[in-house]
């Protein structure tokens, strides 16, 4: 197993901070020693923990635990772009999630997290042609974290997902960098469109809960989606779109996912 791109302790400063931030839990929470203690405090790397973490979470009388370990860390640490974006994520999360002030918490408790690393795996499994193995991982996500994401999509670095119970991402969909999704998200097709088929999200855009975007359409990078919106055409970059179908309903700022403001300018109750 290569650790090639593994980044230990004394140079990778996340790393560094999860491993201090535990140790305080556990002077705060000691029943939680022997579980922190497992998942975080006796790796020498953030790969080595989550894929521990994951294995755990995802193993199945089908694939173990120990076996599904041993994949995991290989597609953690065989690639460097991988762990790249899995830290990326993290400072995603912790710079934009308000219930977030430590990078400790989507490693240990966020199922966003969990599930968009999990996908992360079985892209590098896909793109390595082991199509079975990455949809079985597909499929134990599905059913562990309630997250679909179908392991051909290409989602960029820098993700949060928010809640994360009841996200779709069809298989040619594409999703830039510093996407910010909410809970019930579809990036999916209209129907039994065949090839390519599923949205193109560009970079920075905010895409609000229980928001549908539908077919091969564009998103313009730093583009706001309303919350529970149905979207069917293209939306320009810089713009805000709402309701069902959706239509267009101002304009936002250069990063509307960095922002988290899924309020529509101007927008008044009569």
């Amino acid at each position: 197993m290569s650790k090639l791109f593994q980044v230990n302790r004394e140079t990778d400063p996340i790393w560094r901070e999860i491993r201090h931030e535990t140790e305080q839990q556990i002077l705060g929470e000691p029943l939680l020693a022997s579980f922190l203690h497992a998942v975080v405090l006796r790796h020498d790397t953030l790969e080595e923990s989550l894929s521990l973490h994951l294995a755990q979470k995802l193993g199945a009388p089908v694939l173990g635990e120990i076996v599904l370990n041993e994949i995991l860390q290989e597609a953690l640490t065989s690639n460097r772009t991988v762990g790249a974006a899995i830290r990326d994520d993290l400072e995603a999360i912790r710079e934009r999630d308000p219930a977030c002030d430590r990078y400790s918490l989507p490693l240990l408790y966020f199922k966003g997290f969990h599930a968009i690393s999990t996908y992360r795996v079985a892209h590098y499994l896909w793109e390595q042609g082991r199509s079975e193995l990455a949809l079985y991982l597909q499929n134990r996500c599905s059913e562990v974290f309630g997250v679909d994401i179908h392991p051909a999509a290409r989602i960029g670095s820098g993700i949060l997902v928010d809640h994360a119970t009841g996200l779709v991402i069809g298989e040619t969909a594409v999703v830039g960098d510093n996407v910010s999704m909410l809970h019930e998200v579809t990036l999916g097709g209209t129907g039994k469109d065949t090839g390519d088929r599923h949205p193109k999200v560009g970079s920075g855009v905010l895409i609000g809960a229980g928001a549908k975007i539908l077919g091969n359409v564009t998103i313009g990078d730093c583009a706001k989606i309303g919350a529970g919106s149905v979207v069917l055409a293209d939306v320009p970059s810089h713009c805000t779109v709402a309701g069902v179908p959706a239509r267009r309903v101002g304009t936002c700022g250069d990063q509307p996912s960095r922002d988290m403001d899924h309020r529509i300018s101007g927008y008044e109750f009569d």
